[in-house]
């Protein structure tokens, strides 16, 4: 593949990237999403969408108005069922007859973890899609063609309980798994840090040269940007540990203590990572909750230091 053009995408335009690959970037710009969704577009004359993003119709348009004239959308795939990447899979797929495709619903791929801790009062459920629910589901390992270059879906659970990425050819489409621009909100019982991490492991086995994320520009060293997100979760990791020695009680004290890098609006979402983390070191008997799990629940450490 070749080096990319600069990325500088405006909603409502289409953005070629690379032979076969197309971008429609959606109008929902946010502290969360970046400058907004990336819908691609891949294959030329039977198209594949990956994520079409938020429900929007100037942005569908724009997907219509990204087809070369004789081509057809055949697929549409989800990476995630968050509001900002799977609401407008089904107007699309109604105009199109295209079937939706992900992993399933919006409950599918959560931990046996997770699972128990639905019906506490650990909070989550943010941006979620509970409506969401595929046409065909895409178990992992499923392999699609696209223009005689295999596709590969990679459950890589973390961010959200469903998350695929998709390997193709070089480059792998990571959703909110792995962005270039900002580390992932992981937010229980939707994300699970001990599947994040598990899952950054399995990306960097895959070799991959280039990053195509759901939220900003693509990223040219797919490793190092995967290694990079590893250490900063582990520098988090040590962080929550110190400020629980200092006397933290409490998952929000925690994030008032060791986010002190992030904008005021973005910790309440600093907080649901504070949680997510704690939970991964309960598990690994490096902390203790002292009551329901959640932001409020004492805790302290039962680890060795």
């Amino acid at each position: 593949m070749t080096q990319p053009p600069p990325f500088d995408p405006r909603p409502g335009a289409v953005l070629a990237l690379d032979d076969g690959l197309r971008l429609v970037l959606a109008p929902n710009a946010s502290p969360m999403t970046e400058r907004g969704t990336n819908t691609w577009l891949l294959g030329e004359g039977s198209v594949t969408v990956i994520d079409p993003g938020p429900d929007n119709p100037a942005h569908l348009r724009a997907i219509f108005a990204a087809l070369a004239p004789g081509e057809r959308i055949t697929r549409i795939l989800v990476t995630h069922s968050h509001i900002d990447h799977s609401p407008a899979a089904r107007p699309l797929a109604t105009h199109t007859g295209a079937p939706v495709l992900a992993y399933g619903d919006s409950a599918a791929g959560r931990s046996a973890r997770m699972r128990s801790l639905a019906d506490q009062p650990v909070g989550g459920g943010e941006g979620v899609d509970s409506a969401f629910a595929p046409d065909e589901r895409l178990p992992d390992g499923s392999a699609l063609d696209i223009g005689g270059l295999e596709l590969r879906a990679l459950h890589t659970p973390g961010h959200f309980g469903n998350h695929l990425c998709f390997h193709w050819g070089t480059a792998l489409f990571t959703g909110d798994q792995v962005m270039g621009w900002a580390p992932s909100l992981v937010s229980p019982p939707d994300g699970d840090l001990t599947d994040f991490m598990a899952s950054l492991d399995r990306l960097e086995a895959v070799g991959p040269a280039r990053l195509y994320p759901g939220h900003g520009a693509p990223v040219v060293d797919g490793i190092a940007r995967i290694r990079e997100l590893r250490a900063h979760r582990q520098g988090r990791e040590r962080a929550i540990l110190a400020a629980i020695a200092a006397g933290a009680g409490d998952a929000q004290a925690i994030t008032d203590a060791v986010y002190t890098d992030v904008p005021p609006a973005l910790l309440p979402a600093a907080a649901r990572n504070v949680l997510a983390h704690l939970i991964d070191l309960a598990a690994r008997d490096l902390v203790g909750f002292d009551g329901p799990v959640g932001l409020r629940c004492r805790i302290a450490r039962t680890g060795p230091a």
